[in-house]
């Protein structure tokens, strides 16, 4: 099955309802959209456990999404939450030594993730979205297309709009 925000939400809702089918091909679809997510985060021997943390994750969560939203922004809340925690869990354990104050890449990664999420509040959803969909996460106009539910030519127009409002506000800081 393809992995896209409506056959997800139809999943999702009949998990919700107790379809164990449904709740299998969720699993599997949302296995292979994490594993894509978390490939360009980290280091691929992390990838199956962040994954598999992930799910969990979602599967307590199950009853917290609302039918109403969009369930993809949903899901990447959740991934990017144990991808921040598990960013932590390395850094706690590294050991520095007295002359080991310098800030990492990963955390310089993860402090410009945080600066941008808050940088992202201050947009329309839909230009935000778009931005983080295909600007920060990789994905296509296409693919930001159907996960959004706005056409190509919109999802264009929302990055440019909000690209545009980003540098402004940076500029006048």
């Amino acid at each position: 099955m393809s992995i896209d925000e409506p056959s997800l939400a139809r999943l999702m809702a009949a998990s919700q309802r107790g379809d164990r089918a449904a709740y299998r091909s969720l699993l599997a679809d949302c296995r292979r959209w994490l594993e894509r997510y978390y490939a360009r985060r980290i280091a691929p021997h992390h990838v199956d456990d962040l994954v598999q943390e992930t799910l969990v994750s979602m599967h307590r969560k199950l009853a917290t999404w609302d039918s109403s939203r969009p369930f993809l922004p949903w899901l990447a809340a959740i991934a990017r939450y144990r991808w921040i925690d598990m960013l932590r869990r390395q850094r706690d354990v590294a050991e520095l030594g007295d002359n080991d104050a310098a800030v990492g890449a990963e955390d310089e990664a993860v402090h410009a993730r945080l600066s941008i999420d808050r940088l992202l509040q201050f947009l329309p959803p839909g230009q935000a979205q778009a931005i983080t969909l295909v600007k920060i996460e990789g994905a296509s106009i296409a693919e930001a297309s159907r996960i959004c539910g706005q056409s190509e030519s919109l999802v264009k127009v929302n990055i440019h709009r909000g690209l545009k409002k980003l540098a402004l506000m940076i500029e006048s800081e």
